[in-house]
């Protein structure tokens, strides 16, 4: 959870609830870019860590105005429910990042709540810009993209160290065969990104009639790898929808 307000001297100013590794990661960004002065940020994190976002925006809800921006990463709470919680006319954001952005390659889409406008809208996007990628998408998007790319840094992981793994197994160094998965993984995203092909078009481009890698496709097919996943997204996307009405 974020505040946002105007410093003397134009300069933007930013209160942050929570100090984890997002939290590191969007603000680390900020600081690096030179969009917000170390000196204009400022941090809180509760002793208590099973303190409830509900709690910690209700005990600052009298401190809050018009003329601070309200910005929140908490997954699975909804702007209406965020706007119960503050005065009337307080413009409120709802983000939704990922891990990659602690080191400036992440994925960031936000919305607007209905006092926000196009000037808060802009200005987030501007500050966001240096975390990576940074869209706005209507709010129904926000839970869809915990499941898809907040928890599917996870997934990915996971399949980097099965691909690890699989190449131990056949006798690669595992610090050899880390490297190269990562590489894979990087370079195939990379594809993707700059030629603006489908996934399904470049997958079929690696294959050749009876080569290796329709051999090692076949494998993935028969254990189910595009259903699982897909199933992984949608169990991720329900929860975070869930976090809300609880």
């Amino acid at each position: 959870m974020a505040a946002v307000g105007e410093a003397p001297g134009s300069a933007v100013r930013v209160g942050c609830i929570g100090a984890g590794r997002m939290a590191r990661g969007v603000l680390g960004g900020l600081i690096i870019s030179g969009k917000v002065p170390a000196q204009n940020i400022s941090v809180s994190a509760p002793s208590d860590s099973n303190l409830h976002y509900f709690r910690v925006l209700m005990e600052i809800a009298s401190a809050i105005t018009p003329q601070q921006v309200i910005v929140s990463m908490a997954a699975g709470l909804s702007l209406r429910t965020l706007e119960k919680l503050v005065p009337d006319g307080v413009r409120i954001l709802r983000m939704c990042p990922n891990l990659p952005c602690v080191i400036q390659e992440g994925s960031v889409v936000f919305s607007r709540g209905s006092c926000a406008g196009q000037q808060e809208a802009d200005m987030l996007k501007g500050l966001l810009s240096v975390c990576g990628m940074c869209e706005e998408v209507p709010e129904s998007y926000i839970d869809i993209h915990t499941g898809l790319s907040g928890s599917g840094v996870a997934y990915v992981y996971l399949f980097a160290e099965a691909l690890t793994e699989g190449a131990v197994k056949m006798g690669m160094p595992s610090a050899v065969s880390s490297r190269i998965a990562a590489q894979t993984l990087l370079g195939a995203a990379k594809m993707i990104l700059e030629t603006g092909e489908h996934p399904a078009k470049l997958r079929y481009d690696v294959c050749t009639p009876g080569g290796t890698t329709i051999h090692g496709l076949h494998e993935l097919e028969k254990g189910g790898l595009k259903a699982t996943v897909m199933n992984a997204v949608e169990a991720a996307t329900k929860r975070a929808k869930e976090l809300d009405q609880q």
